[in-house]
C-alpha cells in the first residue's frame, strides 16, 4: 500500500501539482497517464524516493518492501544474470551473503552457529531455497534463455538486459511496484506473458506506460494528470480516454440539458461495466465503477493532434504484387526469403516477425532505398504511397526552420499554408521558426506524419508508428489510420494499432511466409498459428 498525504511538487514558480491525496491498494495496479510535461515521471521519482515532494509525505504499509524497473543498463555488468535478478529482493540477498559468509570462516565459533541458524530460518521464510529457480522462471517467461542465466551482464545485449532488469523489478514479489514503460523492446511474447503476470499481481502496482493495449490488460484504476492535479479513477485507460471524450462533447452541446447529460454518462459507465466483466480484475474494477461520481468524469485539457489522410484518387484493382522476395542482412541472417504475396484492395496489412530487422528491411525495398535483394515487387499505376521509416534521423540532419523543412516536401510553400499543416501537428506561434536539427523524438515524428498528410496518399506504409509519440498522438493517429480510405502495410509493437486497424496478418520468417485474413489477437493465441510459426522458424 502506498499513501500520499498533501503532496505538491513545485519547480521555481511552476506547480506540477498540489494537494494530492491518494490510497494506493493492494491488488490494484494504477496506470499513470498525463501529458508530456504534466509530472508522470516526476510523480514516479518522488514515490522510489528518489525526489522529494515540496510539500506533504509518501508512506508505506509497515515492513512493505519497494521495487523499482532500474533504467541504468550498465550497473550490473560485473554480475552474473542470475544474481542480477536475485539482488532485486536486498533483503533476501543480504541474508544469503551473510550466511555464506559465516559458512566459509575457518573458527566457526558457537556464536556463528547461532547467529547462522537464525539467518537460515529467515532465508527459509523468505523462500531463499527457491530463489534461484524462481530467478530462472521469471527469465525464462520474459524470454531469457537458460544457458544466458550465468554469463555476465556485461555480455549480453541491451534488448536482453531490459528483460533481465525487468525480472529484477518482479523478483521476491514485492510489496509495491513501480513500472516506467516496462514494455520496451520486449517482443509480443514477453509482453503477452508480463500481461498476465500482472493481471494476477496480488500487491501494488505503478505503471507509466505509452502502449494502450497493455495499460488496459493490467490496470484497474488510471492516475490522471491534469488541471495541476492527480486524480484517480476507477477503469483503464480506455475507460479514461472514452468517458473524457464523451464529457468534451457534452461540453461542446450546451443546449443538453443537465439531466439528459447525466443519464448518458450513467449509461457510459454501465457499458464499460459489462465491459468489464470480461477481464481478470472484473469483480473489484465493475463495484468501483459503479460507485463512480459522473460529475467527477470531465473532458481532458489534453490537445489532440488532427492526422488527416485524404488520399487524391481510390487505390485500382492493382496495388502491389511481391514475388520471390529475399533478404539476407550482413551479418548472413536471412531475415526472409520465398516472399510472395498480391494485396488486394482494402487489405490493411499488419507485418510481422521474431526479427525486427526483417520488417524495416521490407519497407525499404519497397521504398526502393535498398536494391540489394532477392526477386521483385510492383507497384499499381493507380498508387502513391507514402512511408514512415523506422529511422528518421537523415531528414533532420539541417538547420532549416520548422516552415522551411515541411515546404520541402510541399508544391504549395506559402507559409500559411504550411503553417496550417504545422498547427495540425500542434507546432504554433514562434514554434513553426524552430529549427529541425533540435527537434525531439516526439516532434520529429509529427513532422514525419506531416510530411505524410501532404503526400494525399492512397497507400501507407508505417514502420513502427507509435515510436516516440505520446499517448495523445498515438490515440489521434490510430482513429485515423481505422477510417482511412486505402491500404496500409504496417509493423508496429503497439497491439492495439494492429489489432484495430489490420485485417490481415503477413508473418516474415527465415523460410517464407504465414499469410492470413484474421484478427490479431486470434493469430496470437492460435494453437494452429503457433505450430505453424514454431516450423517456419526452424
Amino acid at each position: 500500500m502506498i499513501t500520499l498525504s498533501n503532496i505538491a511538487m513545485q519547480f521555481g514558480k511552476r506547480i506540477l501539482f498540489s494537494d494530492v491525496n491518494l490510497k494506493l491498494t493492494n491488488g490494484n495496479c494504477y496506470g499513470i497517464i498525463g501529458a508530456n510535461g504534466a509530472g508522470k515521471s516526476t510523480l514516479i521519482r518522488m514515490i522510489s524516493g528518489e525526489l522529494d515532494p515540496t510539500r506533504g509525505q509518501i508512506t508505506f504499509g509497515p515492513g512493505e518492501r519497494l521495487s523499482v524497473l532500474k533504467q541504468n543498463h550498465f550497473e550490473f555488468d560485473a554480475l552474473t544474470v542470475i544474481d542480477t535478478v536475485m539482488m532485486g529482493n536486498e533483503m533476501l540477498w543480504k541474508v544469503k551473503e551473510e550466511k555464506n559468509l559465516i559458512y566459509m570462516k575457518e573458527d566457526f565459533s558457537e556464536e556463528d552457529g547461532i547467529r547462522a541458524a537464525e539467518l537460515e530460518e529467515k532465508f527459509a521464510e523468505m523462500d531463499g531455497w527457491n530463489a534461484e529457480s524462481n530467478a530462472a522462471s521469471l527469465l525464462s517467461g520474459l524470454g531469457i534463455k537458460e544457458d544466458l542465466h550465468y554469463q555476465l551482464m556485461g555480455e549480453l545485449s541491451a534488448k536482453e538486459k531490459v528483460r533481465i532488469l525487468l525480472a529484477r523489478a518482479l523478483f521476491g514479489k514485492p510489496d509495491n511496484l513501480l513500472l516506467d514503460e516496462p514494455t520496451n523492446d520486449l517482443d509480443m511474447e514477453a509482453v503477452m506473458w508480463l500481461e498476465n503476470y500482472l493481471a494476477n499481481y496480488e500487491n501494488t502496482v505503478l505503471v507509466v506506460s505509452h502502449d494502450r493495449h497493455f495499460l488496459d490488460s493490467v490496470c484497474t484504476h488510471t492516475v490522471d494528470i491534469d488541471y495541476n492535479k492527480v486524480t484517480l479513477f476507477a477503469g483503464n485507460y480506455t475507460f479514461w480516454y472514452e468517458s473524457s471524450q464523451l464529457a468534451l462533447r457534452q461540453l461542446q452541446n450546451q443546449n443538453k440539458k443537465a439531466e439528459e447529460k447525466r443519464k448518458e454518462l450513467e449509461e457510459f459507465i454501465r457499458r464499460f461495466s459489462a465491459n468489464v466483466a470480461k477481464s481478470k480484475q472484473a469483480t473489484s474494477r465493475r463495484k468501483m465503477l459503479e460507485k463512480l461520481n459522473v460529475e467527477e468524469i470531465q473532458p481532458s485539457t489534453r490537445k489532440y493532434p488532427a492526422i488527416i489522410f485524404t488520399p487524391e484518387r481510390e487505390p485500382g484493382n492493382m496495388v502491389l504484387e511481391v514475388n520471390g522476395l529475399g533478404k539476407t542482412a550482413d551479418d548472413g541472417t536471412v531475415l526472409f526469403k520465398s516472399v510472395s504475396f498480391n494485396v488486394e484492395k482494402n487489405d490493411k496489412i499488419a507485418l510481422i516477425s521474431k526479427d525486427a530487422r526483417a520488417m524495416t528491411a521490407f519497407f525499404e525495398i519497397l521504398n526502393g532505398n535498398d536494391k540489394n535483394f532477392e526477386g521483385k515487387y510492383n507497384w499499381g499505376i493507380t498508387i502513391t504511397n507514402a512511408y514512415l521509416p523506422l529511422d528518421n534521423s537523415a531528414f533532420f540532419n539541417n538547420d532549416l526552420s520548422l516552415v522551411d523543412w515541411l515546404g520541402q516536401f510541399s508544391s504549395d510553400t506559402t507559409e500559411v499554408f504550411i503553417r496550417g499543416y504545422l498547427g495540425k501537428m500542434l507546432f504554433s506561434g514562434e514554434e513553426i521558426y524552430k529549427r529541425a536539427s533540435v527537434l525531439s523524438g516526439g516532434e520529429k515524428m509529427r513532422c514525419m506524419i506531416a510530411r505524410m498528410m501532404l503526400r494525399n496518399a492512397n497507400v501507407m506504409m508505417l514502420d513502427s508508428p507509435a515510436n516516440h509519440l505520446d499517448l495523445e498522438s498515438i490515440q489521434a493517429f490510430n482513429n485515423t489510420l481505422i477510417n482511412f480510405k486505402g491500404n496500409i502495410l504496417m509493423a508496429s509493437h503497439d497491439r492495439e494499432f494492429v489489432q484495430t486497424v489490420c485485417n490481415r496478418i503477413i508473418e516474415l520468417t527465415p523460410n517464407g511466409i504465414i499469410d492470413k485474413y484474421m484478427d490479431y489477437e486470434d493469430y496470437l493465441t492460435s494453437d494452429d498459428i503457433k505450430a505453424l510459426r514454431e516450423k517456419m522458424y526452424k
